[in-house]
């Protein structure tokens, strides 16, 4: 009893100053009080445990300085430390990145110039070359960076195939940014359950968000049509559909697609072959022409979505899957030149290779061991789509997810990526969608500092390089000294 009643004190009861009462309901209240202190302790534990760090541990040792005992105040300033720190970590992180993007840049160009047996002496024209593609990249990249950011109104968007996988991760990207968006897969049933889930995914959203990021969002709205893009008629009605709902579409995606697993062409039936091509690629030319007519007065911007094959490099186990992607490519040429003078954008969006079911199915474990390395979650692609989608100009471009700092990113940590998505069994490891998305609003506040960043090191990059290779060439053609 005695070293029962040492262990109670040490938690903050003690048992000498119980009043007199019936053993049985002191026992009770005994026990109520020890169950209440212990898990007090216990979340004490846990959210010291989660909140150290060093922006933490320099403010702690600021208080004990000044002797404050305020415990409102000290979990006041433990959530603002909390919140400053998560920021602080991005910002470095983001620069981080940056300066890693400049500093790679300079390093190529020194060791092109030396290995093309350029002259030591022209150090000075490199550096000054690699300056004047920093300026100018910058000034490219920050443009893109504030038209995002400045460029207001809601889009009103279509996406084709939205109902799962990519095109839905799309379409609550849009939402997010408070566009007004069409969902369009061949199931009614489908479509309706997209339209209610992402409806929830807004209301969800509203409660957590604050200011402009809540007033943007209010703005959203998503509605739906089943449609079957081989079938012309379905198309007509999807951009009718479109029409009566907003008044006019500003960006038409074709997402819809299929792909029938991995194996020879042998192995494909005549419906497998049918199906992929008339998904693929007669699906897009359909909506392609209907988006290019409806979009005929006002402008608007079309997305093809690319895939193996495109390039026309061989893909060995998709070759029906590549030839349609390959025959995308061509349409996409042929519309430039046929449209120079109308208002239509026509552009093509690389997502790269997405965890979605067009993916995985008949995929085999050596395949599952090649997605860890390169493989993306469908949110992951949309974040980075969505805000270069809704600033495009012009006509011919093309959205990629892969851009060179990814790719350079993933070939240095490729040791670190094995097991990310899948393990040695094939299993996968990811989060199911409803997870995934979980407070999907409050993690994803449109345009935050790191957005930002993210574009202006992911288009500075091409343009430091490709410019500072300019800017060496006019030194080098304008220098008497050469």
């Amino acid at each position: 009893m005695a070293a029962a009643a040492v262990h109670l004190t040490m938690h903050g009861l003690d048992l000498r100053r119980s009043p007199r009462r019936s053993p049985a309901i002191a026992a009770r209240r005994l026990v109520v009080r020890v169950e209440s202190k212990l898990e007090e302790d216990k979340r004490s534990e846990i959210v010291t445990k989660r909140k150290k760090g060093p922006l933490y541990a320099l403010k702690s040792l600021i208080l004990g300085f000044n002797g404050s005992k305020n415990v409102e105040y000290q979990g006041a300033y433990k959530r603002a430390v909390e919140k400053a720190e998560e920021i602080f970590f991005s910002v470095v992180t983001q620069m981080g990145r940056y300066v890693f993007t400049m500093m790679s840049t300079g390093v190529i160009l020194s060791i092109g110039f030396q290995l093309s047996g350029g002259d030591p002496q022209m150090n000075t024209v490199i550096w000054y070359s690699w300056l004047g593609g920093i300026i100018i990249g910058t000034m490219i990249a920050s443009n893109m960076v504030l038209e995002e950011h400045c460029k207001a109104g809601p889009r009103n968007v279509v996406i084709t195939g939205s109902t799962r996988g990519l095109g839905k991760a799309l379409a609550r990207e849009f939402l997010l940014s408070g566009d007004h968006v069409v969902v369009a897969s061949r199931s009614p049933e489908s479509v309706q359950e997209t339209i209610e889930e992402l409806k929830e995914n807004i209301k969800a959203g509203l409660l957590v968000t604050k200011g402009k990021d809540k007033a943007r969002l209010s703005q959203a709205k998503v509605v739906g049509i089943s449609c079957d893009v081989c079938k012309p008629d379905d198309v007509r009605k999807l951009s009718d559909f479109a029409l009566e709902e907003f008044g006019s579409v500003d960006i038409w995606i074709n997402n819809a697609g299929t792909n029938k697993g991995f194996r020879p062409l042998v192995q494909f039936t005549d419906e497998d072959i049918n199906q992929i091509v008339s998904t693929n690629l007669v699906g897009s030319l359909l909506c392609t022409r209907e988006a290019m007519r409806v979009m005929n007065d006002k402008g608007g911007h079309v997305f093809n979505m690319d895939g193996a094959g495109s390039g026309g490099s061989s893909t060995p186990l998709t070759a029906v899957y590549g030839s349609t992607k390959c025959g995308l490519r061509q349409l996409q040429t042929s519309l430039q030149t046929e449209s120079k003078r109308s208002k239509v954008g026509i552009h093509t969006a690389s997502p790269g290779m997405v965890l979605t079911d067009l993916l995985l199915s008949g995929s085999s474990l050596r395949n599952k061991q090649m997605f860890n390395l390169i493989c993306e979650l469908p949110e992951t692609v949309a974040r980075t789509l969505v805000p270069r989608m809704r600033v495009v100009k012009g006509s011919g471009k093309a959205i990629n997810y892969l851009t060179p700092p990814r790719i350079l990113l993933a070939l240095v940590t490729a040791w670190l990526r094995r097991g990310r998505w899948f393990d040695e069994e094939g299993k996968a490891l990811y989060a199911a969608e409803a997870d995934r998305i979980r407070n999907w609003a409050e993690n994803r506040a449109r345009f935050s500092f790191t957005d930002a960043m993210e574009m202006y090191t992911e288009n500075t990059w091409v343009s430091v390089f490709s410019l500072s290779v300019v800017c060496a060439f006019i030194i080098l053609s304008s220098s008497s000294g050469t």
